[in-house]
């Protein structure tokens, strides 16, 4: 059933809220994918936190028009997965790496970063961003390690020293 004047509108604005809002987004072929296998995926992407969308390349290309991932309309051609993600960069390419080590029909075209256009081969790539968490413990990791060393470098000298008194008691004992 098409869609009206109305509600392809209310369609480009609710995707265009969703882009706006989003640190990553992806395009992907989904050509040969059954029904179960595309209901697969999108609970996969529910449980990630990313929004799926197949929509008309036309809606897409005025829906996306000056947001951040305005340079995913490079992408649009034939039949097209949008995915969003508005908790990590690499959530999206974590997901189509999973689904397509099962369903190699899955085509990432494109991932766009920061306003930035990277192709679908770099899926790989993307995919090794650390997660949120992972970050943030490697970002405290690098603050505590000055931290650390400093507090083992001033408890070295008295640790050296009773263990030179401890030999030289052992030493004493000895003899």
């Amino acid at each position: 059933m098409p869609l009206n004047l109305q509600q392809k509108k209310d369609l480009v604005e609710g995707l265009r809220a969703t882009a706006e809002g989003a640190v990553a987004a992806a395009s992907a072929d989904y050509r040969g994918l059954n029904v179960a296998e595309m209901t697969d995926l999108r609970n996969r992407a529910r449980a990630a936190g990313i929004s799926l969308r197949v929509v008309k390349n036309t809606l897409s290309r005025r829906a996306v028009k000056d947001t951040p991932c305005e340079n995913l309309a490079e992408t649009l051609a034939g039949p097209t997965l949008l995915a969003f993600s508005t908790d990590e960069p690499g959530a999206i390419a974590r997901l189509f790496k999973d689904f397509a080590k099962q369903h190699e029909r899955l085509q990432p075209r494109g991932f766009v970063l920061d306003g930035v256009l990277y192709p679908g081969d770099q899926t790989n790539r993307i995919a090794t961003l650390p997660t949120l968490d992972g970050a943030r413990a490697k970002l405290l990791g690098a603050l505590a390690a000055p931290m650390q060393k400093l507090a083992a470098t001033l408890a070295e000298p008295p640790a050296k020293l009773a263990r030179l008194l401890a030999a030289r008691r052992d030493q004493a004992d000895a003899d």
